[in-house]
Protein backbone atom coordinates (compact mmCIF):
# COMPACT_ATOMS: atom_id res chain seq x y z
CA UNK A 1 0.00 0.00 0.00
CA UNK A 2 1.85 3.20 -0.79
CA UNK A 3 1.59 6.36 1.24
CA UNK A 4 -1.11 8.53 0.10
CA UNK A 5 -3.40 5.31 0.25
CA UNK A 6 -2.61 4.37 3.69
CA UNK A 7 -2.89 8.33 4.71
CA UNK A 8 -6.50 7.88 3.18
CA UNK A 9 -6.72 4.90 4.85
CA UNK A 10 -6.16 5.69 8.16
CA UNK A 11 -8.14 9.30 7.72
CA UNK A 12 -11.42 7.54 6.31
CA UNK A 13 -13.28 7.28 9.62
CA UNK A 14 -12.77 10.87 10.70
CA UNK A 15 -14.57 11.54 6.60
CA UNK A 16 -17.28 9.25 7.49
CA UNK A 17 -17.52 11.06 11.63
CA UNK A 18 -17.51 14.34 9.76
CA UNK A 19 -19.67 13.55 6.79
CA UNK A 20 -22.38 11.99 9.44
CA UNK A 21 -22.81 15.60 11.16
CA UNK A 22 -22.12 18.19 8.41
CA UNK A 23 -21.55 18.39 4.63
CA UNK A 24 -17.79 18.56 3.55
CA UNK A 25 -16.44 20.17 0.23
CA UNK A 26 -13.54 18.20 -1.66
CA UNK A 27 -11.13 21.00 -0.94
CA UNK A 28 -12.44 19.80 2.90
CA UNK A 29 -11.45 16.81 2.43
CA UNK A 30 -8.29 16.99 0.86
CA UNK A 31 -6.88 18.98 3.33
CA UNK A 32 -8.27 16.29 6.59
CA UNK A 33 -6.44 13.63 3.96
CA UNK A 34 -3.09 15.93 4.65
CA UNK A 35 -3.01 16.37 8.47
CA UNK A 36 0.16 15.28 9.74
CA UNK A 37 -0.49 12.08 12.16
CA UNK A 38 1.22 9.29 14.05
CA UNK A 39 -0.19 5.95 14.23
CA UNK A 40 0.00 4.04 17.20
CA UNK A 41 -1.53 0.90 18.72
CA UNK A 42 -2.49 0.80 22.35
CA UNK A 43 -2.93 -2.39 24.11
CA UNK A 44 -6.32 -3.12 26.33
CA UNK A 45 -6.89 -0.94 29.18
CA UNK A 46 -4.24 1.77 28.07
CA UNK A 47 -3.94 5.12 28.77
CA UNK A 48 -3.82 7.52 25.61
CA UNK A 49 -3.78 10.38 27.91
CA UNK A 50 -4.00 10.83 31.44
CA UNK A 51 -5.74 13.18 34.03
CA UNK A 52 -3.32 15.91 34.82
CA UNK A 53 -1.60 15.66 31.22
CA UNK A 54 -0.49 18.91 29.09
CA UNK A 55 -0.93 16.50 25.28
CA UNK A 56 0.93 18.36 22.52
CA UNK A 57 -1.50 15.89 20.23
CA UNK A 58 -5.31 15.10 20.12
CA UNK A 59 -6.29 11.19 19.59
CA UNK A 60 -8.42 10.32 16.62
CA UNK A 61 -9.64 6.93 17.26
CA UNK A 62 -9.05 4.51 13.67
CA UNK A 63 -10.19 1.35 15.45
CA UNK A 64 -10.92 0.10 18.66
CA UNK A 65 -13.12 1.32 21.66
CA UNK A 66 -11.92 3.88 23.53
CA UNK A 67 -13.49 5.54 26.82
CA UNK A 68 -13.64 8.73 29.11
CA UNK A 69 -13.41 8.37 32.35
CA UNK A 70 -12.51 9.87 35.92
CA UNK A 71 -10.79 7.57 38.48
CA UNK A 72 -12.15 9.37 42.58
CA UNK A 73 -9.58 9.21 45.14
CA UNK A 74 -10.88 5.94 46.50
CA UNK A 75 -10.29 4.12 43.39
CA UNK A 76 -13.90 4.24 42.03
CA UNK A 77 -13.66 5.24 37.98
CA UNK A 78 -16.61 6.83 36.62
CA UNK A 79 -17.35 6.15 32.48
CA UNK A 80 -18.46 9.61 30.98
CA UNK A 81 -18.42 8.27 27.39
CA UNK A 82 -17.51 5.34 24.78
CA UNK A 83 -15.72 6.12 21.28
CA UNK A 84 -15.75 5.03 18.56
CA UNK A 85 -13.83 5.00 15.31
CA UNK A 86 -13.94 8.68 13.41
CA UNK A 87 -14.23 10.04 16.97
CA UNK A 88 -11.33 12.56 18.79
CA UNK A 89 -12.90 12.31 21.92
CA UNK A 90 -9.76 15.08 23.53
CA UNK A 91 -10.13 17.70 21.14
CA UNK A 92 -11.07 20.14 23.75
CA UNK A 93 -7.42 20.19 24.66
CA UNK A 94 -6.79 22.49 21.91
CA UNK A 95 -7.87 24.99 24.18
CA UNK A 96 -7.59 23.35 27.74
CA UNK A 97 -4.43 22.89 28.50
CA UNK A 98 -4.44 20.38 31.26
CA UNK A 99 -6.54 17.29 31.20
CA UNK A 100 -8.95 16.92 33.91
CA UNK A 101 -9.74 13.19 32.93
CA UNK A 102 -8.01 10.52 31.22
CA UNK A 103 -8.98 8.92 28.12
CA UNK A 104 -7.79 4.87 27.79
CA UNK A 105 -8.70 2.01 25.57
CA UNK A 106 -10.98 -0.64 26.36
CA UNK A 107 -9.57 -2.93 23.55
CA UNK A 108 -6.71 -2.95 21.61
CA UNK A 109 -7.36 0.50 19.71
CA UNK A 110 -5.36 2.16 16.53
CA UNK A 111 -4.83 5.59 17.59
CA UNK A 112 -3.69 8.56 15.19
CA UNK A 113 -1.91 11.51 17.06
CA UNK A 114 -2.25 14.41 15.62
CA UNK A 115 -0.17 17.91 16.67
CA UNK A 116 -2.39 20.92 18.03
CA UNK A 117 -0.37 23.30 16.01
CA UNK A 118 -1.59 21.34 12.61
CA UNK A 119 -4.97 21.11 13.54
CA UNK A 120 -5.06 24.86 14.52
CA UNK A 121 -3.56 25.99 11.47
CA UNK A 122 -5.92 23.55 9.80
CA UNK A 123 -8.83 25.16 11.27
CA UNK A 124 -7.57 28.93 10.33
CA UNK A 125 -7.41 27.83 6.99
CA UNK A 126 -10.62 26.25 6.25
CA UNK A 127 -13.46 27.83 8.59
CA UNK A 128 -15.35 25.17 7.18
CA UNK A 129 -13.80 22.70 8.87
CA UNK A 130 -13.27 25.14 12.00
CA UNK A 131 -17.73 25.19 11.96
CA UNK A 132 -17.59 21.19 11.52
CA UNK A 133 -15.26 20.88 14.81
CA UNK A 134 -17.38 23.06 16.93
CA UNK A 135 -20.67 20.96 15.67
CA UNK A 136 -18.68 18.15 17.14
CA UNK A 137 -17.77 19.14 20.32
CA UNK A 138 -21.76 20.50 20.48
CA UNK A 139 -22.81 16.89 19.99
CA UNK A 140 -20.76 15.65 22.30
CA UNK A 141 -22.09 18.42 25.08
CA UNK A 142 -25.40 16.87 24.04
CA UNK A 143 -24.18 13.24 25.18
CA UNK A 144 -23.27 14.59 28.26
CA UNK A 145 -26.49 15.90 29.05
CA UNK A 146 -28.29 12.72 27.64
CA UNK A 147 -26.38 10.60 29.95
CA UNK A 148 -26.94 12.88 32.69
CA UNK A 149 -30.80 12.59 32.44
CA UNK A 150 -29.96 8.71 32.46
CA UNK A 151 -28.40 8.75 35.29
CA UNK A 152 -30.53 11.30 37.22
CA UNK A 153 -34.20 9.72 36.24
CA UNK A 154 -34.21 6.79 34.01
CA UNK A 155 -34.36 3.18 35.58
CA UNK A 156 -31.38 0.84 35.30
CA UNK A 157 -33.35 -1.16 32.61
CA UNK A 158 -33.94 2.27 30.78
CA UNK A 159 -30.07 3.18 30.77
CA UNK A 160 -28.75 -0.03 29.08
CA UNK A 161 -31.39 0.28 26.31
CA UNK A 162 -30.83 3.71 25.64
CA UNK A 163 -27.13 2.91 25.57
CA UNK A 164 -27.41 0.14 23.28
CA UNK A 165 -29.68 2.20 20.95
CA UNK A 166 -26.94 5.05 21.24
CA UNK A 167 -24.29 3.01 20.19
CA UNK A 168 -25.95 1.05 17.32
CA UNK A 169 -26.74 4.98 15.91
CA UNK A 170 -23.19 6.25 16.07
CA UNK A 171 -21.80 3.10 14.86
CA UNK A 172 -24.25 2.90 11.90
CA UNK A 173 -23.12 6.70 10.94
CA UNK A 174 -20.20 5.41 10.19
CA UNK A 175 -20.27 2.39 8.62
CA UNK A 176 -19.33 0.05 11.74
CA UNK A 177 -23.05 -1.08 11.89
CA UNK A 178 -25.76 -3.18 10.49
CA UNK A 179 -29.41 -3.44 11.01
CA UNK A 180 -29.29 -6.04 13.23
CA UNK A 181 -26.72 -5.37 15.44
CA UNK A 182 -23.08 -4.50 15.59
CA UNK A 183 -19.90 -5.69 17.65
CA UNK A 184 -20.01 -4.64 21.04
CA UNK A 185 -16.80 -4.95 23.10
CA UNK A 186 -17.74 -3.43 26.58
CA UNK A 187 -17.67 -5.95 29.60
CA UNK A 188 -20.55 -5.76 32.00
CA UNK A 189 -18.27 -4.28 34.50
CA UNK A 190 -17.47 -1.54 32.22
CA UNK A 191 -21.30 -0.72 31.76
CA UNK A 192 -21.78 -0.28 34.96
CA UNK A 193 -18.93 2.09 35.32
CA UNK A 194 -20.49 3.92 32.99
CA UNK A 195 -24.02 3.76 33.95
CA UNK A 196 -23.55 3.96 37.92
CA UNK A 197 -24.48 -0.02 38.36
CA UNK A 198 -23.37 -2.55 39.94
CA UNK A 199 -21.88 -5.40 37.69
CA UNK A 200 -25.01 -7.36 38.63
CA UNK A 201 -27.28 -4.91 38.16
CA UNK A 202 -26.01 -4.85 34.94
CA UNK A 203 -26.25 -8.97 34.38
CA UNK A 204 -29.93 -8.60 35.84
CA UNK A 205 -30.45 -5.91 33.34
CA UNK A 206 -29.07 -7.63 30.43
CA UNK A 207 -30.90 -10.92 31.27
CA UNK A 208 -34.10 -9.56 31.25
CA UNK A 209 -33.76 -7.40 27.89
CA UNK A 210 -32.70 -11.17 26.60
CA UNK A 211 -35.76 -13.12 28.17
CA UNK A 212 -38.13 -10.13 26.32
CA UNK A 213 -36.18 -11.01 22.85
CA UNK A 214 -35.03 -7.82 22.38
CA UNK A 215 -31.19 -8.26 22.51
CA UNK A 216 -29.02 -11.58 21.68
CA UNK A 217 -25.64 -10.91 23.14
CA UNK A 218 -23.16 -13.25 22.47
CA UNK A 219 -19.20 -13.15 22.04
CA UNK A 220 -18.77 -9.44 22.30
CA UNK A 221 -21.57 -9.61 19.53
CA UNK A 222 -24.81 -7.40 20.14
CA UNK A 223 -27.75 -8.61 17.58
CA UNK A 224 -31.01 -6.40 17.85
CA UNK A 225 -34.22 -8.25 16.72
CA UNK A 226 -36.89 -5.74 17.40
CA UNK A 227 -35.06 -2.28 17.10
CA UNK A 228 -38.25 -0.30 17.48
CA UNK A 229 -38.76 -2.04 21.15
CA UNK A 230 -35.20 -1.21 21.88
CA UNK A 231 -35.81 2.00 21.06
CA UNK A 232 -38.96 2.38 23.47
CA UNK A 233 -37.37 0.11 26.38
CA UNK A 234 -34.64 2.54 26.53
CA UNK A 235 -36.77 5.99 25.86
CA UNK A 236 -34.38 6.65 22.85
CA UNK A 237 -34.79 10.07 20.59
CA UNK A 238 -31.52 10.09 18.81
CA UNK A 239 -32.21 13.80 18.20
CA UNK A 240 -29.61 15.01 20.23
CA UNK A 241 -26.85 12.93 18.24
CA UNK A 242 -27.95 16.09 15.80
CA UNK A 243 -26.95 13.65 12.68
CA UNK A 244 -27.70 14.37 9.05
CA UNK A 245 -29.18 11.28 8.19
Amino acid sequence: MSFAMQKQASTRPLLWKLDSIVSLSDEEKRALLDLPMTIKVFDPDSDIVRDGDRPSECCLVLSGFVCRYKVLSDGRRQIMGFYIPGDIPDLQSLHLNVMDHSIGTLVTSSIALIPHESLRNLLTQHPGLAAAFWRDTLIDAAMFREWMIGMGRRSAYQRIAHLLCELRVRLKAVGLAGEGGYDLPVTQNELGDALGLSTVHVNRVLQDLRSEGLIVLRGGSLHIPDWEALQVAGDFDPTYLHLRR
